[in-house]
């Protein structure tokens, strides 16, 4: 069985809420990634913050990155998936609520996250076809 854990980036970075987020561009930088799941101050999970969202939501706003904080652009909630959860759970999960992310995790903490880049390195021509299928219809 292909799981979670086979499909996934692994060391994936956090970024506390209370970050700015001029500092969580710069790990984005310094980590080689485009996207960073974000922490409340009692350690769980409470969003992503994608390199996209912050140019879209806050540069292109008029707003200043140094003054936002990474847990005011991750409202929302985050996505997750067990990492010995069946490959095509994770898959799913990811088509049915249309992300391009979704944050891996093993007793609750956080162990990699899976990106469309890796579902297009890792499935079949198929399998990734119907998934963007889904996630871009009517987008």
């Amino acid at each position: 069985m292909t799981t979670a854990r086979d499909l996934m980036t692994a060391d994936v970075r956090c970024v506390p809420a209370s970050e700015t987020l001029d500092r969580a561009a710069q790990l984005m930088r310094d980590h080689g990634v485009g996207a960073l799941p974000v922490k409340s101050s009692d350690g769980e999970l409470s969003g992503i913050v994608t390199d996209r969202d912050i140019v879209v939501k806050v540069l292109a706003a008029g707003k200043d990155a140094a003054k936002v904080t990474a847990g005011e652009l991750a409202e929302g909630g985050v996505h997750t998936v067990d990492a010995g959860a069946d490959a095509s759970l994770a898959v799913k999960a990811m088509s049915e609520a249309r992300i391009r992310r979704i944050v891996v995790v093993e007793d609750g903490t956080p162990v990699g996250m899976i990106a469309e880049a890796d579902l297009a390195r890792k499935l079949t021509a198929e399998a990734f076809a119907s998934y963007a299928g889904r996630v871009y219809a009517d987008s």
